[in-house]
């Protein structure tokens, strides 16, 4: 009975060595396929990363040539007009905002934040209007508002007539405050 017994006990340690053995295989065994799985799961992620990508550059090409579509029909260069607006060179005036008219209508009003007065005094131009208008010839009106050095408020309109004719046309205003010599509003063809 002790061979049977010992024989069964050497078996049963066989099977459990066995059974031991099989579970660390299988166990290395999937952690080798968890390892595998992160690694396929990171290379498709990134592959996912780079379409992204992908996607957002062509997005942004089509938003872009969307705009100049937009821009060329809603003003063709038949009846197109843009407003362009800088400082003075070396005038201490505080630019605050800037009300453009063109025959009696409101076209735009810009309040000028410290950023964009900045880079006006830095020489920096900006378009204030882009619009139709038939050709020929048109009343505009310019409204500055501003401060001068001393903090004293300054508030002037000027009027100009411009001809529109079959081509685009430029118009630029130069603004500039009282005590800089120059006339408050400059208007020039660019």
């Amino acid at each position: 009975m002790t061979t049977r017994c010992s024989v069964a006990l050497k078996s049963f340690a066989m099977v459990r060595r066995d059974r031991i053995a099989f579970f660390l295989a299988l166990l290395f065994s999937l952690g080798n396929v968890h390892g595998w799985a992160q690694q396929n799961d990171q290379q498709q992620m990134r592959g996912l990363d780079e379409q992204v990508q992908e996607i957002k550059s062509d997005i942004l090409n089509i938003s872009e040539e969307l705009s100049r579509l937009e821009e060329k029909l809603l003003y063709p260069s038949g009846t197109q007009v843009a407003i362009f607006v800088a400082l003075a060179k070396g005038d201490p005036m505080r630019l605050d905002a800037v009300r453009l008219q063109i025959d009696g209508q409101l076209v735009a009003h810009h309040i000028y934040s410290a950023k964009e007065l900045e880079a006006l005094r830095k020489g920096g131009v900006q378009r204030i209007y882009v619009g139709n208008v038939a050709t020929g010839d048109h009343q505009l009106e310019v409204l500055v508002d501003g401060k001068l050095e001393g903090g004293a408020d300054f508030s002037r309109t000027e009027r100009f007539t411009f001809r529109k004719e079959v081509k685009p046309k430029l118009v630029g205003l130069t603004l500039a405050g009282p005590r800089s010599g120059a006339a408050p509003v400059t208007l020039g063809e660019w």
